[in-house]
């Protein structure tokens, strides 16, 4: 059930990338930094499960994920917010979390190799601040990426409390120490499914119209 839950996540991940990378070369507006963010998410999904089941350590790629998922998805968010004082609030988040975590790193390089979970709260909260000052524009203006939103303000804040709760019970019984991780892994499914039906409400009646 477990590996079921994984691979039906990383298989909904594959047709999101594919959509949307349709619906960009087709110019039909879909934005490059999200595309680059689905793109970046299959390489590194596919790359950890890889290095898993070689029966390696990946964690060391699940640190570079967590990075790369903050930058991708901030560039996002700061190219489609209007404002220029939102912009420069997302410009420095990014700059700011980027030094903290560098000499975090320089201080303790040994952290780049184990599950940083200081990393993974920081990087998740900084993308639904991002993520909530496009929610709150989206009060009085167009719904852009509305469902993308919504989707990832659920999942980062959801999966930071499930990585927390799964952390604190690494001593207690194997059933509970595991629990975290299945609902992380249908919370992914029920991301990338809101992710799916963004690009249904947004780019599906273009694709049609242009064929």
């Amino acid at each position: 059930m477990d590996d079921f839950l994984i691979y039906l996540g990383y298989l909904i991940l594959l047709i999101n990338l594919i959509l949307y990378a349709f619906s960009f070369f087709r110019k039909e507006k879909a934005n490059v930094f999200f595309v680059s963010y689905l793109a970046f998410s299959f390489v590194m999904q596919f790359s950890m499960e890889l290095v898993y089941s070689l029966h390696l350590s990946n964690l060391f790629l699940v640190n570079i994920f967590v990075i790369g998922q903050m930058l991708f998805l901030g560039l996002f968010y700061h190219s489609i917010l209007k404002l220029k004082n939102q912009k420069q609030i997302v410009k420095w988040g990014l700059i700011i979390t980027l030094l903290i975590l560098g000499i975090q790193f320089c201080v303790e390089p040994q952290l780049f190799f184990k599950f940083n979970l200081f990393e993974i709260t920081v990087t998740s909260l900084m993308i639904v601040v991002f993520a909530l000052l496009h929610f709150y524009n989206m009060l009085t203006e167009s719904k852009t990426y509305y469902y993308v939103t919504i989707a990832v303000i659920l999942f980062m804040l959801g999966s930071t409390i499930l990585y927390l709760v799964g952390n604190l019970t690494l001593t207690l019984s194997e059933n509970l120490k595991y629990l975290s991780w299945k609902l992380n892994a249908f919370l992914f499914i029920i991301y990338h499914l809101l992710i799916m039906y963004e690009w249904k409400r947004s780019f599906f009646k273009m694709t049609i119209l242009n064929e």
